[in-house]
């Protein structure tokens, strides 16, 4: 087989490969302490972080979402009315403010989000740091490649 024959085969494999995981991630519920709060994908990647990073900034969790603060300030400033964040001062700099999960929604956030990034872990756990690498470079051309079309 030719190397172009065996890119279109595994560039058809991705195609069908990637509407089944987009699907089987929208199927996972939120446990009953979440249900009805009309959680979007962006409040899931905001929740992971802080689940998995620890309490962040608004500047932080910025950076790492890629998007504008006052679009994270947006996001947290809805999770906060629905009891799913607080905010507290900074200890070493009071104009700062520090986001982290609410005490009493973290169980739940943690049952929801927990099992994405342990799949994620058995996925990526037998390949080198380098390999992991690679792997996410190429979801990240290819979601700019999505982006551009």
């Amino acid at each position: 087989m030719s190397t172009p024959d065996k890119l279109d085969d595994a560039v058809r494999e991705l195609i069908m490969l990637l509407p089944r995981l987009v699907g089987r991630a929208k199927r996972i519920t939120p446990p009953a302490r979440l249900e009805g709060l009309d959680l979007a994908p962006r409040h899931r990647s905001l929740l992971s972080l802080l689940l998995l990073d620890g309490p962040q900034t608004v500047s932080e969790l910025a950076a790492r979402l890629e998007v504008a603060p006052t679009t994270v300030s947006l996001l947290i400033g809805d999770l906060s009315r629905k009891d799913i964040l607080v905010r507290r001062e900074d200890d070493e700099d009071r104009r700062r403010r520090i986001v982290d999960i609410a005490p009493d929604a973290r169980d739940a956030i943690s049952q929801w989000l927990s099992p994405f990034a342990e799949a994620w872990r058995r996925a990526l756990a037998p390949l080198s740091p380098t390999e992991r690498q690679l792997i996410v470079d190429t979801l990240l051309t290819y979601e700019a490649a999505v982006s551009d079309t």
